[in-house]
């Protein structure tokens, strides 16, 4: 009886032990983003960084690559897959390529506003999405940020925009993804894909006519500089999914899982509230800059890409309808 008592006890001990050894073992993460270094959410891979390292007493490092000094935006998606680096920036548009039905939360007007994309995404809803991405794609989105709302941002040609068919021609820069190039398409515009990190240079020499993206990316980006029109279209609620590959999360322990996403949601505050604030008094500094700003007809580009989007039955067969509708009777 003594003999089991202690051979409970010390497996008891071993147990305890290596928890502890697991936890105390170093981790290193490597974070690549394409984003500059003014964006929010590359201030929130600091943030991050110096929260996993504090809760971990050092034993855990977030190593933080942005400016796509690793990859471009469609290389670290696939270098996630590949396990060439442990975490990066995904989302629906991006994701849709290999789970259909993602595609979606990358169409336009599909959320109301901040508040109904991040209860969707960093709720119950999006745990099972999570989940369902990292057993079809081996990388697992690990919660939303909230990006900004995206506009669309044009050089001088030559009219305002008030609705889609002003944008007939218009050659508008688009991440190079099916779904992207897609939404594109349902503003009335010409999609052309561009990365990221050459779409300054494309706007001054005026290979394409414009982009779209939130108006803090807009400021830090400098696209003020090469370009005349704002168009409040309001067209996506943009979320931003900090992504883990899958075997590099099944390898830690479920402390330093905590620690993680304890540290996450530290940068998500701090990520969401400084976009909201930003794109709050924004819209001054473009003015102060040159630039107009163009309120348009927003029901006809509402009308004109709902119109686009149900229209595409190749893309919206792969829909969870019931989740679908799940989702916009939240926003009532």
């Amino acid at each position: 009886m003594k003999n089991k008592l202690f051979v409970s006890v010390l497996t008891g001990l071993v147990f305890i032990i290596l928890g502890s050894l697991s936890l105390a073992q170093e981790v290193t993460l490597q974070f690549s983003s394409v984003s500059v270094p003014d964006d929010a959410h590359t201030k929130g891979m600091l943030v991050f960084a110096e929260e996993v390292a504090k809760l971990s007493n050092g034993t855990m490092k977030v190593e933080v690559f942005p400016s796509g000094q690793l990859f471009t935006q469609d290389g670290e998606q696939a270098a996630i897959r590949r396990g060439n680096v442990d975490m990066i920036y995904s989302g629906p548009n991006w994701l849709a390529e290999f789970v259909p039905y993602m595609s979606m939360f990358a169409a336009p007007y599909m959320f109301k506003d901040y508040n109904h994309m991040s209860s969707t995404f960093n709720g119950d809803i999006g745990q099972k999405i999570f989940d369902d991405i990292a057993a079809q794609t081996g990388m697992r989105p690990l919660g939303a940020f909230y990006l900004g709302t995206r506009e669309v941002n044009l050089r001088d040609i030559g009219r305002e925009v008030m609705t889609p068919a002003d944008m007939k021609g218009v050659k508008l820069r688009m991440p190079n993804s099916p779904t992207w190039l897609f939404m594109g398409e349902t503003l009335g515009a010409n999609p052309t894909p561009l990365a990221f990190s050459e779409v300054y240079l494309a706007l001054q020499t005026g290979t394409i006519d414009g982009q779209d993206n939130p108006l803090p990316t807009d400021k830090n980006a400098k696209f003020y500089e090469v370009t005349k029109y704002i168009v409040l279209t309001d067209h996506f609620i943009n979320p931003i999914f900090p992504t883990i590959n899958e075997a590099k999360w099944q390898s830690l322990s479920s402390e330093q899982q905590d620690i993680i996403m304890q540290a996450l949601e530290t940068a998500r505050e701090f990520v969401d509230n400084l976009n909201l604030e930003q794109e709050a008094e924004l819209l001054d500094f473009f003015v102060e800059k040159g630039m107009t700003i163009i309120t348009p007809d927003k029901q006809a580009f509402i009308d004109f890409s709902q119109e686009m989007v149900l229209g595409n039955k190749e893309m919206t067969s792969a829909w969870d309808m019931d989740l679908f509708q799940q989702i916009q009777d939240a926003a009532q």
